[in-house]
């Protein structure tokens, strides 16, 4: 009789966890610690509150997280799994939610936010089957693999290209709605090439071609800072 491999077993953890797992992974992908006052601002929680779980969490028999007084905070490896499962629920979520439900990219973020932390591991590997074991979100973002390993991502900014450039939209982070809503309404999406035609030296607004729109797309640096593409 074949041996059906048994499936991994999620450890349950609070959402606030959870919440502070995904937030040191975003903050250290491009810094080594993250500060317990980027913390605060990040979860918008009182930097004495932050400092109290950073110290639990840093406690515990299995540490997820690395935390010296004044020298901020970094996951362990084990932390760094946890949080990765937890942002893998998140980007599945967001591309069912899109995909199959016929939700806009700019509404999914907090469905999302709420559900990932409650969905069990064969309800994870039931949506990744039905997408078809998907490697980006809605939004370009990578999904980490079972395994904790990620796709390749794109980390050139369109505000830092020269006038001329060509381009094609790999991600754009979901964190302003409204961005969201405007760059879609533009055609300025993940897949979508364009040409820089101009950067104004007073306001650093970025002026666009974008395929299949006529008319000329302006960036500010709220929008701009959002957006990462290919250079074609």
């Amino acid at each position: 009789m074949a041996i059906v491999p048994k499936m991994k077993s999620r450890v349950r953890r609070s959402q606030s966890v959870e919440d502070y797992l995904k937030a040191i992974y975003e903050l250290t992908l491009e810094s080594e610690r993250a500060s317990t006052n980027a913390m605060a601002e990040y979860l918008d929680i009182a930097p004495a509150s932050v400092t109290g779980m950073l110290q639990k969490l840093s406690e515990e028999a299995k540490p997820l997280i690395e935390y010296r007084k004044h020298h901020g905070v970094a996951l362990t490896t084990e932390g760094r799994n946890a949080a990765l499962e937890t942002i893998r629920h998140h980007r599945l979520i967001e591309l069912f939610l899109v995909q199959m439900l016929g939700y806009e990219w700019h509404e999914v973020h907090e469905e999302a936010d709420r559900l990932e932390h409650v969905i069990s591991e064969q309800f994870e590997k039931r949506i990744a089957e039905a997408l078809g074991d998907p490697e980006h979100d809605p939004h370009g973002d990578p999904i980490p693999r079972a395994d904790f390993s990620l796709p390749d991502s794109a980390q050139t900014l369109i505000s830092g290209l020269k006038v001329g450039t060509r381009g094609v939209v790999k991600r754009v982070r979901d964190t302003f709605p409204d961005i969201l809503e405007y760059l879609k309404e533009q055609g300025l999406v993940p897949g979508s090439e364009f040409q820089l035609s101009d950067v104004s030296e007073i306001d650093h607004n970025l002026h666009l071609m974008v395929d299949g729109n006529p008319h000329e797309v302006v960036l500010g640096p709220r929008a701009s800072n959002q957006v990462y593409v290919e250079i074609a």
